[in-house]
């Protein structure tokens, strides 16, 4: 019996030895390299407003694509920001916890700084420019979610640059309105710049930044202006939350201003091909556009954002606005009254004084 046990045992042990032999072994033996492909991490969302059904990787970009509006049509939350057809009934950034500026602070803050930029810019006083100007302005904020009154002004210059300040008061440089290739890419211009009024992001970065006091924000240089008369010296300072927004805030500028100009009948794509025709401008000539202008380019996961925006939340139309005859009118006044300033023998690209600067365009009576 004793025999037996301690042949079992034996036996037992036996086993296990051999087992722990070949586990050795096996530790001992390099890992084969692995053939899979390596994993590819997952794109996160970009921070900001979100288009329907989220972001796409830049890489699938193609700016050079023609979206259709509609193509991908997916359904939205009734009343959203993503429902076009709630435009001018949504409350976007408006007083509370993100913004502790009223609206009539938020519009005497502008009004402020406005008439400061009125007395030291020269403004372009011809009725059919301006009309013009005020007419296309106003489609888009009564098909917007502003709940202001805007004041549009046109300022004298070849610079490319348009801004807004808190409470509606718009400026468009008359060299952004001569670099637009169609009225529908002038609208896009402007709907971004009334977005950022419309959704308070001036009183929204105010807020965030902690300021409870105007006179507490950082200020900025907003000139001088190219081709105004006016010296790098004579340019005006204004609170930076007026002109400088986070990432966010430019995102949803944009959001906002595509669905704008589609609400007014202007083509959506419009808004994607002018910022790619001031990038383009801006490599052959540095300094064509005003630096607040050029803060932030058309980077291929900003216009894939608009895309998916073109092609998802907007309903298809018959028809759209691009090119009018009047656009086109306007921009050969602009060029003629441009002409008209110029001595004898110069050119619209050759200098009208011995400081190498242009003499203004027409102005508003007072205005020196």
């Amino acid at each position: 019996m004793r025999t037996v046990r301690r042949a079992s045992h034996a036996a037992v042990l036996a086993v296990l030895t051999l087992a722990l032999a070949l586990t050795a072994r096996s530790w001992a033996q390099p890992t084969p390299p692995s053939t899979a492909p390596p994993s590819t991490p997952t794109a996160q969302p970009a921070p900001g407003t979100t288009p329907v059904g989220g972001d796409t990787p830049a890489d699938t970009v193609n700016p050079e694509k023609a979206i259709e509006p509609g193509s991908r049509k997916t359904n939205v939350k009734p009343g959203s920001i993503d429902d076009v057809s709630a435009v001018g009934h949504r409350r976007i950034g408006g007083p509370g916890l993100g913004n502790w500026y009223s609206a009539g602070t938020e519009s005497r803050m502008g009004k402020l700084y406005a008439l400061e930029i009125e007395k030291s810019v020269p403004l372009i006083s011809d009725p059919l420019v301006t009309g013009y100007m005020n007419r296309i302005g106003q489609k888009i904020v009564m098909n917007s979610d502003c709940q202001q009154p805007f004041t549009i002004k046109v300022i004298d210059s070849e610079q490319i640059n348009a801004f807004a300040l808190p409470g509606g008061f718009l400026f468009v440089s008359s060299g952004l309105i001569l670099k637009a290739g169609n009225e529908a890419e002038l609208a896009g211009v402007m709907a971004h710049e009334i977005a950022h009024v419309c959704a308070h992001h001036a009183a929204r970065e105010m807020t965030r930044l902690g300021y409870t006091q105007l006179g507490a924000i950082p200020l900025i240089m907003v000139g001088g202006w190219a081709g105004c008369g006016l010296s790098a010296a004579s340019g005006i300072v204004v609170p930076a939350a007026f002109m400088q927004f986070s990432r966010e805030f430019e995102e949803q500028a944009d959001y906002l201003g595509v669905q704008y100009i589609y609400r007014a009948g202007y083509d959506p794509r419009a808004y994607i091909s002018f910022f790619e025709r001031v990038q383009a401008l801006e490599k052959r000539n540095p300094g064509a556009v005003a630096k607040l202008f050029a803060g932030h380019p058309q980077t291929p996961s900003r216009i894939l954002r608009t895309q998916q925006e073109i092609a998802r939340i907007l309903p298809p139309q018959a028809e759209y606005t691009t090119a009018t005859l009047e656009f086109t009118a306007i921009k050969a006044r602009l060029e003629g009254l441009e002409n008209q300033r110029l001595p004898a023998g110069s050119t619209s690209g050759s200098t009208g004084s011995e400081n190498g600067q242009q003499p203004p365009l027409p102005r508003p009576d007072g205005q020196k």
